[in-house]
């Protein structure tokens, strides 16, 4: 009877699945032990049902994976059980499974610096480099403990695959054979479909990255619900870049004003240098931690610490992003990236209103300085799009000797570089640096080992370094003509390692400097408002007395009267919009929480009660999203 209904058959598939349900478990509890401090679960009982809701993730991920694995496996054919077939079957399941199994391992070590799990966008990042051979030979040899893991559950899992083997039958009633693996075929690819979706009411989409939200009470928690190869399978050939339709055109305008004219400063032509400072979170500068209250507080930044005392700062300030392409769009175009980055979304060539056109507009010659071989990271191209005069990179600066190995120029030499550059440009000149040193591997010159104070975590010594570069770019720059005549602006790309606790709160986690500095002294203080990168290219504007309307979701740092202070970005699974007294969550339909502005590690769930702040933070949020998507998707990002 048996070889004319599979049994075993059907038994070995079922058993081959649920080994790929044991590893995703064992790679789950392996995330959360490498990324513990940050992910904050209170007890073994909440992980194991935190696993438990996982599952449903699991399920679709393995089905993704294993599709075409179980389509061979139960096709009514007369060769199933041989040898070569299932050998066949064998190359066929461990080829899709390892692959994707790996990725899981990816995010041991990289959400620490996303805070999200990786999806397709990690290719869009990754496919700009041009030295992804040495990357991952450095990666392998600093996380060599990542891929040793990796190579245990793969032997181990193959090991277990093999326990069970399928014995060579020959069925004696074809036509029962053959009828019965139909009906298991049908069967089964109804399972599977509703496993890929989620369940089995009509009214369900498959399952999404957002959905992980569902399980849980602390937004970090989405991510042990996930797993990496869902998140990565999930957003393939598909954007949030989406229009949507909360409010009406007047609330848009009265939210965010996202036409700007300012006339709060007579018309003048500084020199404008921004430095997009790779990796340098908020926690790292003492200058912007006087009121945190953290035990034992340390700074790694001495200089710009004292420069700080004469420039204005913003305290209370947040990136729009998580990736460095972010930081780009964000500080120079006023464009956050949520989701999906704006650079990787269908929509980024058209038209761009941006401090680089601006500028531009008013004479200015625009420079774009990145130390790394040209085209990383995507800043060649996306330069190009905003139309930047002069691109300066690893092959202009062309002397290899000052080459890191790793990611590109050391930041000391190119800034000097930068620095004598500027000297030969006419003025006014606008000049965007976007640093590398600040990263990992976490190395500095040779000749400067021991110098900088190595801190509780490898990030502290390539701050202090990076430092060291700002100080002797300010030394020499300060005895230049045009340095007086110039307005600095000092921000990061978004944050890195974290020392201490107050930054590992979700909100937090996206904490960053902003300084602005005028060597005339006529503008410095500290400012506890709600800052955010998109508010940089509207504030300089204001500050130069730019006369002529221009789009920008962020408002004027120093002039904004209209617009109240506020913060959007993107956890990895919501939007999160910080206003007045609360944060709202977001999951692009409806709120899902609302947090006192104070508890940034977003601990107690207020939507239960509800007020009228909430209900309009609330619109505030849709008023951003409607006219972002709507924007960009409509190529309306010039003011008219």
């Amino acid at each position: 009877m048996n070889s004319n209904y599979r049994i075993q058959e059907y038994k070995a598939l079922f058993y081959r699945l649920f080994l790929a349900y044991l590893f995703y478990f064992v790679a789950r509890l392996l995330f959360f032990t490498y990324n513990y401090k940050i992910l904050k679960v209170d007890s073994v009982t909440d992980f194991l049902a935190l696993a438990y809701h996982g599952m449903v993730f699991d399920t679709a991920a393995i089905l993704y994976l294993n599709a075409l694995f179980i389509v061979f496996s139960i096709l009514p054919l007369w060769i199933t059980t041989k040898k070569g077939y299932q050998t066949f079957l064998f190359y066929l399941y461990f080829v899709f499974n390892l692959i994707g199994y790996a990725t899981n391992f990816i995010d041991f070590i990289y959400y620490r610096f996303t805070y999200a799990r990786t999806t397709i966008a990690f290719m869009d990042i990754i496919k700009n480099e041009s030295n992804k051979g040495n990357m991952f030979s450095r990666f392998i040899v600093s996380y060599w403990h990542v891929y040793l893991l990796f190579f245990l559950c793969a032997f181990l899992w193959i090991y277990l695959y093999k326990k069970v083997k399928i014995k060579e039958v020959v069925a004696d009633n074809k036509m029962k054979y053959f009828l019965s693996s139909v009906l298991g075929l049908v069967v089964i690819a109804v399972m599977a479909v509703g496993g890929i979706r989620g369940d089995f009411k009509k009214s369900t989409r498959p399952i999404n990255i957002v959905d992980a939200n569902r399980y849980v009470t602390k937004p970090e928690h989405a991510d042990i619900v996930l797993n990496t190869p869902f998140a990565i399978i999930r957003t393939m050939r598909t954007t949030s870049f989406k229009k949507v339709n909360f409010v009406t055109p007047e609330v848009v305008n009265r939210e965010l004003e996202p036409i700007k004219l300012y006339k709060n400063n007579p018309k003048t032509k500084p020199n404008i240098v921004i430095f997009i400072t790779e990796s340098y979170g908020r926690e790292y500068i003492g200058a912007f931690n006087k009121d945190s209250k953290i035990p034992e507080f340390v700074s790694y930044t001495p200089f710009i610490d004292s420069l700080a005392q004469h420039s204005l700062i913003f305290t209370n300030a947040f990136a729009n992003g998580s990736k460095s392409i972010h930081g780009m769009s964000s500080v120079l175009a006023g464009i956050p990236s949520f989701q999906d980055a704006f650079t990787s979304s269908p929509y980024p060539k058209q038209k761009i209103q941006s401090l680089v056109s601006t500028l531009k507009e008013e004479g200015y010659d625009t420079s774009f300085f990145h130390g790394a071989p040209n085209g990383s990271m995507g800043f060649l191209g996306f330069g190009n799009i905003l139309g930047f005069d002069h691109y300066y990179g690893k092959t202009e600066y062309n002397n290899d000797a000052d080459f890191d190995g790793s990611w590109g120029i050391w930041d000391e030499p190119f800034f000097q570089y930068m620095k004598q550059t500027f000297d030969k440009k006419k003025q006014p000149f606008m000049g965007t640096i976007f640093t590398v040193s600040s990263h990992e591997p976490f190395v500095i010159p040779e000749k400067y080992k021991g110098k900088f104070p190595m801190g509780t975590i490898p990030m502290h010594q390539v701050v202090g370094y990076t430092d060291y570069a700002f100080k002797k770019f300010f030394e020499a720059a300060r005895k230049e003509p045009w340095f007086q005549n110039t307005i600095f602006v000092i921000t990061a790309d978004h944050c890195n390692q974290v020392a201490y606790g107050e930054y590992e709160k979700v909100i937090n986690r996206s904490a960053v400097p902003i300084l602005i500095y005028k060597p005339d002294g006529s503008l410095k203080g500290e400012n506890k408002e709600l800052a955010q990168q998109i508010d940089i290219y509207p504030t300089l504007l204001d500050m130069i007395g730019y006369d002529k309307p221009f789009r920008s979701w962020g408002r004027s740092l120093v002039g904004e009267k209209s617009i109240k202070p506020f913060v959007i970005n993107y956890n990895g699974t919501q939007y999160q919009f910080q206003r007045g007294n609360y944060i709202c969550l977001f999951d692009g339909k409806k709120a899902t929480g609302f947090y006192a502005i104070s508890d940034k590690g977003l601990e107690k769930n207020l939507i239960a009660n509800r007020n009228k702040e909430m209900d309009d933070l609330e619109i505030a949020c849709k008023a951003f999203l409607q006219d972002y998507y709507e924007r960009i998707i409509d190529k309306k990002m010039y003011a008219k």
